[in-house]
């Protein structure tokens, strides 16, 4: 296929500074390194940098967007949430939680991350294409209505939906396979039956104060959303083979069912086999065959229309090739670029071999 993708993009997104601490929390008195937090600049640089230098690079269209204006973030967060992130002091970071800061200034690219998914959005609403991606930053899917949560302050998907159901979008599915809970887009649309949000996740549980939910299978919906929110709670160490399996047995005939007009997807990369903040060992391959998938089934329902947003990946190097071999499942194409790093089956051909040289220098 020679189609091209339309990839939203605003190098303002790398000003957002996450600073340096234990990982992603507060520097520890006993260590005389720091690191840097793990959601930061670097990640997205080799993003862009293997889409616009690798072997996908002409088959992508680059754009910029709006920011996102006060109305559009209301329709997916509270107003007394917006004006809170509004009033915050540009000059300072602030510390949400442990775990999830907002650097100096951080709301006015928090507001161009949002701008991006909605753009990407309102072009495949629009007709312009069947296919768009938002390279979002910071990302979004754990900012609830009123809260941030694990990096996240406004979900970038949420305010897309948002804006297409007020363009007249009847009936849409978020497909979350970043390997953390999609919560916040979960309790956004928690009540509502038009939105099926659907999560495959690390079986991690809640977190704490700002990630109450679980993420179980049994976090079904309520009032007239009830069945509207599938959970997929993966155990740790799943790979390949798992999350195909999942998302032909559970998750396709789930979106079939639902008949949406639109497929968003939460594109996470971090159920990665190298990413600091997973324990899951999806490869390039995988995330090559989940997008390959998504794409032949968004051909089924909704006549392609297809809006990938960017979520997490914090294996700075390795995120950028999963992300590009997904793209290239997205686009239909052959995916050309060699995994640099993951086990491949065929290292195993002389296992026989080996193990009866061990066995002979051992006696």
């Amino acid at each position: 296929m020679n189609e091209h993708l339309p990839v939203f993009y605003s190098p303002e997104v790398l000003s957002h500074q996450t600073g340096n601490g234990f990982f992603e929390a507060l520097a520890s008195p006993y260590l005389p390194v720091t690191e840097a937090h793990p959601e930061n600049d670097l990640r997205l640089r080799n993003m862009i940098g293997i889409l616009k230098h690798g072997p996908l690079s002409t088959f992508l269209n680059w754009h910029d967007a709006p920011v996102a204006n006060k109305a559009q973030l209301e329709r997916f967060h509270t107003s007394d949430y917006i004006r809170e992130l509004e009033q915050l002091d540009v000059t300072t970071s602030h510390r949400y939680s442990s775990t999830t800061i907002l650097g100096p200034g951080g709301f006015d690219v928090v507001k161009v991350s949002a701008g991006l998914s909605i753009a990407a959005a309102q072009h495949v609403w629009q007709g312009q294409s069947r296919i768009a991606c938002a390279m979002c930053r910071p990302p979004g899917h754990h900012a609830q209505p009123s809260m941030a949560d694990g990096y996240c302050f406004v979900n970038n998907i949420g305010v897309a939906v948002r804006e297409l159901m007020a363009s007249g979008l009847e009936r849409a599915v978020v497909i979350d396979w970043d390997v953390h809970h999609g919560n916040g887009t979960q309790e956004g649309f928690y009540d509502n039956s038009d939105i099926l949000t659907i999560s495959m996740h690390m079986d991690h549980g809640a977190w704490g104060v700002s990630h109450v939910q679980k993420g179980s299978a049994e976090e079904l919906g309520s009032g007239r959303g009830i069945g509207a929110n599938l959970n997929i709670p993966l155990p740790y160490g799943s790979g390949d083979i798992a999350y195909t399996r999942v998302f032909r047995e559970i998750v396709m005939p789930a979106v079939v069912d639902h008949r949406p007009e639109v497929i968003f997807i939460a594109n996470g990369q971090d159920a990665n086999q190298f990413d600091p903040n997973g324990r899951q060992i999806v490869t390039m391959e995988g995330f090559f065959e989940l997008a390959r998938l998504a794409r032949e089934l968004a051909e089924t329902v909704c006549d392609g229309r297809l809006v990938i947003v960017q979520e997490g990946g914090y294996a700075i190097s390795y995120a950028a090739y999963c992300l590009h071999a997904g793209l290239c499942g997205f686009l239909e194409q052959e995916q050309t670029l060699p995994d640099p790093l993951a086990f491949l089956p065929e290292h195993t051909e002389n296992l026989d071999q080996f193990i009866a040289m061990v066995q002979r220098v051992h006696g």
